[in-house]
C-alpha cells in the first residue's frame, strides 16, 4: 500500500509550523519512507507570545483560538500544497501542545481539526495523545511507534527539541521517555538577550559553568524516576525556572551550566549507536559536549531528517490510524494496553 500524507508538527519550543510531505510504501509488512518536501513556517514574535499566553486564557479564549489556529495551520497547508503541486490522501496535524497533565488525566493540543480541514480540504487525523492518556498513559512520547517500524537499525533514537527524548529497544520491548529539558530553557534563557536561540552554543561556549547550579540541576527527583518519565512545560516552570533565577549568574552562564546539565542527562541515557535528530542537533556546542561525554557512536542523519523527522513520524501515525493498526506503545507510556489514537475528520 502507498500512501501520500501531509504531517504537521509544531513544537514546545514554538520554532514554527512544520509542514512535511511523505511517502509511504508497504510491502508484505516491511516500510520504506520519503519526504520529497518539506517547509518550515516562522511563527512571528506576537503570535508566539499569543500562543503561550493561552496557558492562562480564559476556557472561551482557549476554544477561540484553538479554531483560529487551525484556520492558520490548514491555510498554510493549503498553500504549501498548492505552490508545490501536490495531491496527498490525508493531512495528519500534532496539533499544539497548551496541558499535558498525564497525572491529572488529561492532555490538551489546540489547532481544531475541523478549521483545518475547512481550509486544506482533505481528510484531517489529529489528537494523537487522549486515548492513551484515557487508558492510563503518559500520552507521550508517540514517535517511538516510527522509530520502530521506519528506524529500527538504530539502538537509540534521540531527539532533540524542545524537550530531549529517546527510545531503545529493551528485552524485546520498545520503551522511551522524555529525558530532560533542551531548547525550552535555551530559548528561554536567550529571550533575556533579546535573541530567538543560541545559533550554534556560541554564547554558552563563552560562559562558565556554575558547579553550584549544575549540581541543583542534576540532583532534581525527576532524573531518579524509573518511570513515567514525561515532561512538560509546567515541569519546567515548576523546577527549572525557579532554580536559574535564583542562581543570579550572566545569561550566558546560564547557558553554559544548562548546556552542561543536558550532556550529562543525555549521555548517561544512551546505551549505542544512536541516531540524532531534532534542532538542538544544530547547537554545535552541545553535540561536541555529548560527543565528549560518551563511548558510543553519535549519527547525525541528513538534513531533512534531522529538521521533519517528528512532521513525517505524525504523517506516519495518521497511516496507522487510517489502517486501524496500533500507533501507540503501552511499553513506552505506561497505558493498560497498546492503543489507536487519532480523531479523524472526514473530507467528503
Amino acid at each position: 500500500m502507498f500512501y501520500r500524507v501531509l504531517g504537521l508538527m509544531s513544537g514546545t519550543s514554538l520554532d514554527g509550523l512544520d509542514i512535511a510531505y511523505c511517502e509511504f510504501n508497504e510491502e508484505k509488512g516491511e516500510w520504506s519512507y520519503s519526504i520529497p518536501k518539506a517547509e518550515t513556517i516562522a511563527y512571528e514574535e506576537d503570535f508566539k507570545k499569543k500562543i503561550r499566553s493561552m496557558e492562562n486564557a480564559s476556557a472561551n479564549e482557549l476554544a477561540r483560538f484553538s479554531v483560529e489556529l487551525g484556520h492558520f495551520f490548514g491555510k498554510k497547508a493549503k498553500e504549501f500544497l498548492d505552490a508545490n503541486s501536490l495531491q496527498v490522501d490525508f493531512v495528519s496535524s500534532h496539533g499544539q501542545t497548551i496541558f499535558h497533565r498525564p497525572d491529572l488525566h488529561y492532555t490538551t493540543q489546540i489547532g481544531d481539526l475541523s478549521a483545518l480541514c475547512s481550509e486544506v480540504k482533505h481528510t484531517t487525523i489529529g489528537d494523537f495523545r487522549s486515548m492513551d492518556v484515557a487508558l492510563g498513559g503518559q500520552g507521550a512520547p508517540l514517535v517511538p511507534i516510527g522509530d520502530e517500524i521506519l528506524f529500527s537499525s538504530y539502538e537509540n533514537c534521540l531527539n532533540l527539541g524542545g524537550f530531549s527524548n529517546i527510545s531503545l529497544k529493551k528485552q524485546s520491548k520498545r520503551i522511551a521517555y522524555d529525558i530532560c529539558p533542551v531548547n525550552i530553557v535555551l530559548n528561554h534563557l536567550c529571550e533575556k538577550l533579546s535573541l530567538p536561540f543560541d545559533n550554534g552554543g556560541q554564547i554558552a561556549a563563552s560562559g562558565k559553568v556554575d558547579e553550584n547550579l549544575l549540581k541543583q540541576l542534576n540532583a532534581l527527583p525527576y532524573y531518579k524516576k524509573k518511570t513515567n518519565k514525561s515532561l512538560g512545560k509546567e515541569w519546567v516552570v515548576e523546577n527549572i525556572f525557579p532554580l536559574l533565577e535564583k542562581a543570579n549568574l550572566e545569561t550566558k552562564d546560564l547557558l553554559a551550566t544548562f548546556t552542561e546539565h543536558i550532556a550529562i542527562q543525555l549521555s548517561k541515557n544512551i546505551t549505542g549507536r544512536t541516531l540524532l535528530t531534532g534542532g538542538g542537533v544544530y547547537n554545535r556546542f552541545l553535540v561536541e559536549k555529548l560527543k565528549n561525554k560518551t563511548t558510543h557512536t553519535i549519527e547525525i542523519p541528513k538534513k531533512t531528517i534531522i529538521d521533519y523527522k517528528e512532521a513525517m513520524i505524525f504523517a506516519f501515525l495518521g497511516v496507522l490510524r487510517m489502517r486501524n493498526e496500533i500507533n501507540c506503545l503501552a511499553s513506552v507510556t505506561g497505558a493498560e494496553r497498546d492503543n489507536c489514537g487519532g480523531v479523524i475528520v472526514q473530507w467528503i
